[in-house]
C-alpha cells in the first residue's frame, strides 16, 4: 500500500498514481484541469461541524485526530469511502490531495495513517 499526501496546489507528477481529493469543499483558486484528479471523495472528509470546530488550530489537532477517526469508524458514508479507497490502494499508488496550507496539520495526514492501519488488519 503506497499512499502519499500532498497539497492540491503542488504540481501533479507521474508517480502520484491515482490522485484523490479528500476535502469536502473544492479548494479555492485551482481549476479542475490543473488538479488532475482521478476521484473526489467528499464523504471521507471530516464533517462540517468538525471542520469548523478544528479551524486548523494546532492546539486542537490531537482532539481533531480522535474525533475524525471516530467519524471514520462510525459514519456509514465514511466507512464506505474508506473501503473504496483501500480497494484503490491495492492496485495503484495513491496520492491523497488536500487544500489546507499546513502540511502536517490536516485531515489527509490522519487519513493516511488510518488507511495504513486498516489495511494492515485486512
Amino acid at each position: 500500500m503506497n499512499i502519499e499526501i500532498k497539497r492540491i496546489y503542488d504540481l501533479a507528477e507521474a508517480h502520484d498514481g491515482k490522485r484523490i481529493l479528500v476535502d469536502r469543499l473544492w479548494p479555492r483558486g485551482i481549476s479542475k484541469e490543473k488538479a488532475k484528479l482521478d476521484d473526489w471523495l467528499k464523504d471521507i472528509a471530516p464533517s462540517q461541524q468538525l471542520r469548523v470546530w478544528f479551524g486548523h488550530k494546532p492546539d486542537r489537532f490531537n482532539e481533531f485526530v480522535e474525533r475524525y477517526r471516530l467519524e471514520l469508524d462510525t459514519d456509514p458514508e465514511k466507512q464506505s469511502a474508506v473501503l473504496q479507497l483501500i480497494e484503490i490502494t491495492k492496485k495503484n499508488n495513491v496520492t491523497l490531495l488536500y487544500g489546507a496550507k499546513d502540511t502536517s496539520i490536516n485531515q489527509a495526514v490522519v487519513l493516511k495513517d488510518y488507511l495504513q492501519e486498516k489495511n494492515s488488519h485486512h
